[in-house]
C-alpha cells in the first residue's frame, strides 16, 4: 500500500508539472501524455497485482498470470509509443533547426543549443528551444512593425505619407509640335528643322507629401503637397535634362462629416474629370483641346447630402485667383488682367451621384465668372459653362468627358490658351468665345490591365480670331484644336506600371491650314 500511495503522489506531481506547459500538442506534452499513460497502466497493474494478491477468496496462480500477461501488453504499447515519439522527436528537431537558421538569416535570434552535459532531459531542452524561438519571433515583428510606423519623420508629432511616382517616358515624334515631350498643338513646318524626333525624359516625375494633423472644431485637418520638374530647364549643357521643381498643389483641408472646407492651390474643382495618361501628366491629357483645367490658388467649401436610394448630392462653391493665361513678367509680379480688376474669380459646381454596378455614375453641371481689366481701360466679362458626367456602361466598361461653352477663359486653357484678341495697333480688343470639350471610353479588361480611347476638340469662334492678329502669349491665328489618343496601361503590381499610347494632333490655322502631328510614347513607372 505504501508503494501505491507513493505512486499516486508522483502521479499528482506529474499532473501539476504537465499543466504549466505551454503547448499541450508540443513534443513535451506528448511525451508527457504518453508517460502518464503508462505510469497509470503500470501502477494500476502493480495495484491490481497487490489486492489480487492480498484476497485469499481467489486462487493465486490465475490472477498473477493474467497480471503478468497485461502488464506485458502494456509495456508492448509503450515500447510502440516509446518508438514513435522517437520519430516525431526526429522530425521535431528537423523543423526546430530550420526555425533556428530562418531566425538567424535575419539577424534577429542567437543559435539555442542544449547542452547535453547539463542534465536537462531532451523533452525539456526542445520546450526551452522552442520557447526562445517564439520569443525572437516576437521582438522580431515588433521590430518591423516599428520600422513600418516610422518609415517617414515629420518635425511636428502629426504623421506624414509621402507619395508619387518615377515615370520614364520615351517618346517618338511625327510633324513639328509646341513641345517635344508633352505636346498640345501641331505647329507649322519649320524649315530646316527635323521634322523626326526620339527622346526619353524623366521630368513627368512626381513626388507628394501629405500630413494628417489634429482635429479642430470636430474637423479633421490635412495638408497636401505635389511637385513635378517641368518648371523649364536651366541654361547649361543638356539642360533639358534638368527639369526646375514645379509646385502644383499645395493645399489644406478640414473635412467634416458632410462639409469640407479646402484653401491652396487645387485643381480647378468645377472641371474635376481628365483624360487617363501617364503620357502627359505634366498637363492634363488634352489641355487646349477641350479639357479645362489649372491649379489654381482658391478657398471653396463643399457640401454633401446624402439622398434615397443610395443617391447623393454635392455642392461645391468658392473664390479662386483670377487667372487669364497671360505670360508671366521676368523681373516683376506686376498685377495681370483678372488681378487688376480688383476682384477674385468666382465658381460653383453641382453634382448627383449614384451607384449603378457597383461604380459611381455622376453628373455635374458648373458655372464660373471672371471679370477682367486689360489694357486701355477695356473691361471684360469671362465666364463658363459646364458640364462633366462619368457613367459606368458595364462593370468594365465606362465613359467619362466634359462639355463647356465660354468667353475670355484662356486662363483655363479655352480658346486654345487665349482670352482675348488685339487688334494690329493694339488699341482693338475683343474677347475671345470658345466651345470645345472631350469624351473617353474606358474598357477594364482587368484589375490589372486597361485601355482607354479618347478625343477632345476646342473651338475658337473664327469671327473672333479672323482680323485680330495679337494675342498675349499664345498664337493668335489659331481657329482650332483637335487632339485624340488611344493607349494600353498594365500594373503587374500596385507600385509598378506600363504603358503605351499613342496620340494624334491637328491645328488649324488661318494662315498654315492644318498641321498635324503624331506621338508614340512608352512608360515605365514605380509608384510610392
Amino acid at each position: 500500500m505504501e508503494f501505491t500511495r507513493a505512486v499516486g503522489q508522483e502521479l499528482q506531481g506529474l499532473f501539476l508539472r504537465r499543466r504549466i506547459v505551454k503547448h499541450k500538442n508540443s513534443l513535451p506534452g506528448r511525451i508527457g501524455k504518453f508517460g502518464t499513460m503508462g505510469l497509470l497502466l503500470l501502477a494500476g497493474s502493480v495495484c491490481g497485482w497487490t489486492q489480487t494478491a492480498s484476497t485469499p477468496a481467489a486462487p493465486p496462480a490465475d490472477p498473477m498470470t493474467d497480471a503478468v500477461r497485461q502488464l506485458q501488453d502494456e509495456v508492448r504499447e509503450l515500447r510502440n509509443a516509446v518508438i514513435e515519439l522517437r520519430s516525431e522527436a526526429g522530425v521535431y528537431r528537423a523543423e526546430t533547426e530550420q526555425l533556428r537558421k530562418e531566425l538567424e538569416a535575419r539577424g534577429s535570434v542567437q543559435a539555442v543549443v542544449a547542452n547535453p552535459a547539463s542534465g536537462v532531459s531532451a523533452p525539456a531542452a526542445l520546450e526551452d528551444r522552442v520557447s526562445s524561438l517564439e520569443e525572437s519571433s516576437q521582438l522580431l515583428t515588433s521590430k518591423l512593425d516599428d520600422q513600418y510606423q516610422t518609415k517617414v519623420e515629420a518635425a511636428s508629432k502629426y504623421r506624414l505619407r509621402l507619395s508619387g511616382i518615377v515615370l520614364l517616358n520615351l517618346f517618338s515624334n511625327r510633324g513639328y509640335l509646341d513641345s517635344q515631350d508633352v505636346p498640345t498643338w501641331a505647329i507649322p513646318e519649320i524649315p530646316n528643322v527635323s521634322g523626326q524626333t526620339f527622346g526619353a525624359s524623366m521630368r513627368q516625375s512626381e513626388i507628394g507629401l501629405e500630413v494628417f494633423g489634429p482635429h479642430l472644431a470636430g474637423a479633421k485637418t490635412s495638408g497636401n503637397l505635389q511637385l513635378d520638374f517641368t518648371g523649364g530647364s536651366p541654361n547649361a549643357p543638356n539642360g533639358i535634362n534638368f527639369g526646375l521643381v514645379r509646385l502644383r498643389i499645395a493645399s489644406m483641408r478640414m473635412d467634416w462629416k458632410n462639409t469640407s472646407l479646402v484653401a491652396g492651390q487645387d485643381n480647378a474643382f468645377f472641371s474635376p474629370l481628365a483624360p487617363t495618361s501617364f503620357a502627359s501628366l505634366a498637363l492634363p491629357a488634352f489641355s487646349y483641346a477641350g479639357n479645362l483645367w489649372g491649379w489654381i490658388p482658391q478657398v471653396r467649401i463643399e457640401r454633401r447630402f446624402k439622398l434615397s436610394g443610395a443617391q447623393r448630392i454635392t455642392l461645391q462653391g468658392g473664390i479662386l485667383d483670377n487667372v487669364t493665361g497671360e505670360l508671366p513678367s521676368a523681373f516683376a509680379p506686376f498685377a495681370q488682367a483678372g488681378e487688376s480688376s480688383g476682384q477674385p474669380a468666382y465658381a460653383v459646381r453641382l453634382a448627383w451621384t449614384r451607384d449603378v454596378f457597383g461604380l459611381p455614375l455622376t453628373l455635374g453641371t458648373a458655372g464660373y465668372y471672371s471679370r477682367q481689366s486689360w489694357r486701355f481701360d477695356h473691361r471684360v466679362d469671362g465666364w463658363a459653362a459646364m458640364t462633366d458626367w462619368s457613367v459606368p456602361l458595364t462593370q468594365r466598361v465606362s465613359l467619362t468627358g466634359e462639355f463647356y461653352r465660354g468667353r475670355a477663359i484662356g486662363g483655363l486653357g479655352g480658346g486654345v490658351g487665349r482670352s482675348v484678341l488685339f487688334s494690329g495697333n493694339s488699341s482693338e480688343l475683343r474677347a475671345l468665345n470658345s466651345v470645345g470639350g472631350w469624351s473617353q471610353l474606358k474598357i477594364s479588361a482587368t484589375n490589372k490591365l486597361e485601355f482607354n480611347g479618347a478625343f477632345g476638340v476646342d473651338n475658337p469662334f473664327a469671327g473672333d480670331v479672323r482680323g485680330f492678329t495679337l494675342s498675349p502669349g499664345f498664337p493668335a491665328p489659331l481657329l482650332q484644336n483637335r487632339s485624340s489618343l488611344l493607349n494600353v496601361i498594365y500594373r503587374p503590381r500596385s507600385d509598378l506600371l506600363l504603358s503605351g499610347e499613342y496620340r494624334h494632333l491637328r491645328t488649324f490655322d488661318v494662315d498654315a491650314g492644318s498641321p498635324t502631328a503624331d506621338q508614340i510614347n512608352l512608360m515605365m513607372g514605380i509608384l510610392f
